[in-house]
């Protein structure tokens, strides 16, 4: 089956993709890009200055016809990050209608936009062809080239598909950013691959959700918080079949908000761009606060000890999340080579901390290096903390991080956004609900918790200066 096989399919939908003010035909978007792929053809891997709207959609789509990867840019890329991105994937021009987009790489900037050029369809490339370089945030370094292989988009769309019964019945509306997995991946080769209906809203507003009707709708959990407090706005959508929320955990009292106001709970996944979606909960059955569900179709999850043994299913475990699966990058971009990633027997370690139930449900605890604290003796998740200080009526934002500490190693401090409030009362909220241990020592009221473009807090930033 070819990658974008519903674009291929036989039959013209109207309106298959739409902006705010304009939409195209499944033929209308099928003629743009195969126009795009005539013209690129050839090309080792061409870069995408991927701002929300039809020509990044044509441009990727043409690319991926084409045979050529694609290295999407974020529109708001900082001079080094653009220039770090175009020089290290090897990037040999830019699609953009915005000349200045190649910024000082000298690469030439080809226009997306203009008249229709008309051209033959080639012939699908192998599964195993790379589709997609995915530059990842860079917390710890500068950002790194993920390589994605056709098949592995294929397999993760299809199995998302199984757990969703995603179908060309469907409409999907998000305004994510399409430089990622969540807003890119699923939020856009989805709709080609699936064939439902795409409508972007360019930004994802709560406004911009509630008029725009569709039957499932993708947020991040910043997303999701604003739908929810804007309760006109959360009501509009409940004829929708299925919210989904990933790139980061959903907060417990947002989960139960959208619940009550939409009348359904919505489906948590998670993944990374390394491994694409591997965890989601399902369409049908249960839909768990704080939990993100069930490993997808041929996919495998393990947890490990620090020393590499495998941990039991027991809901109470925390250990090393570790994945394996069709669904696998195939390295990241070293020079003119793909350096295989760093694989333990076959598994993927992930860098995030889990624990899993008998059922098979997981909880994401967070990232290893900032979210699980060891601190006397035991380790605390430090989502777990942030859950129960937003059930506090001041707080509205928590970050909890493991801090030095003299005698217990790591001691649990919390970084809060909340109206007036004693920091002693939330330790005291926090003592009367958790483990003793798990309470923080230390609560710093702020102004605002720093985030990355998807709405990720970036607990790094965070100090206790």
């Amino acid at each position: 089956m070819p990658l974008l096989d519903a674009l291929l399919s036989p039959g013209d939908r109207a309106g298959f993709v739409g902006v705010p003010d304009r939409s195209v035909s499944s033929h209308e978007l099928l003629g743009w890009a195969t126009g795009l792929a005539g013209r690129i053809a050839g090309a080792p891997i061409v870069a995408v200055h991927a701002a929300p709207g039809l020509p990044a959609i044509a441009a990727v789509t043409g690319a991926l016809l084409a045979g050529v990867p694609v290295v999407p840019v974020p529109p708001d890329a900082g001079v080094l990050e653009r220039e770090h991105i175009l020089r290290d994937s090897g990037a040999a021009l830019v699609l953009s209608d915005d000349p200045a987009a190649a910024g000082t790489s000298g690469l030439p900037v080809v226009p997306v936009s203009g008249p229709v050029r008309s051209g033959s369809l080639p012939p699908e490339p192998e599964g195993t062809a790379a589709a997609l370089v995915l530059y990842t945030s860079g917390t710890t370094g500068p950002p790194k080239g993920v390589v994605l292989s056709r098949s592995a988009l294929a397999a993760g769309l299809d199995a998302l598909a199984a757990a969703w019964r995603w179908t060309a019945d469907d409409v999907l509306v998000h305004g994510l950013p399409i430089y990622h997995v969540h807003g890119l991946v699923l939020g856009v080769l989805g709709p080609l691959r699936l064939g439902s209906a795409l409508r972007h809203t360019i930004r994802p507003t709560p406004r911009g959700y509630a008029e725009t009707p569709g039957s499932l709708y993708f947020g991040v959990p910043t997303v999701w918080s604003r739908v929810a407090a804007d309760p006109d706005a959360a009501r509009a959508l409940s004829p929708a079949r299925l919210l989904v929320s990933g790139s980061a955990p959903l907060p417990v009292p947002v989960f139960d908000a959208l619940a009550a106001l939409t009348g359904q709970a919505p489906v948590e996944r998670y993944g990374m761009t390394e491994t694409l979606i591997t965890i989601s909960t399902p369409a049908v059955g249960e839909r768990r606060p704080g939990h993100v569900g069930l490993a997808l179709p041929g996919v495998g999850t393990r947890l490990v000890d620090d020393a590499g043994v495998p941990l039991p299913y027991d809901g109470t475990s925390i250990g090393h999340l570790q994945v394996n699966g069709p669904t696998l990058l195939d390295g990241y971009v070293r020079g003119d080579t793909v350096e295989p990633p760093a694989l333990v027997d076959g598994w993927f370690p992930t860098g995030d901390v889990a624990t899993v139930g008998p059922d098979g449900w997981h909880r994401i605890v967070g990232r290893a290096s900032t979210d699980l604290i060891k601190t006397g003796g035991y380790r605390v998740g430090a989502g777990e903390v942030e859950d129960v200080l937003l059930l506090h009526p001041a707080v509205r934002e928590a970050a909890v991080v493991g801090t030095p500490h003299p005698d217990l190693g790591e001691q649990v401090t919390a970084f809060v956004v909340a109206d007036p409030v004693d920091p002693q009362e939330l330790i005291a909220f926090v003592a009367g609900r958790l483990a003793a241990h798990k309470r923080p020592r230390v609560v710093r009221l702020v102004d605002a918790l720093p985030r990355n473009g998807m709405g990720k807090v970036q607990k790094k930033l965070l100090t206790t200066e």
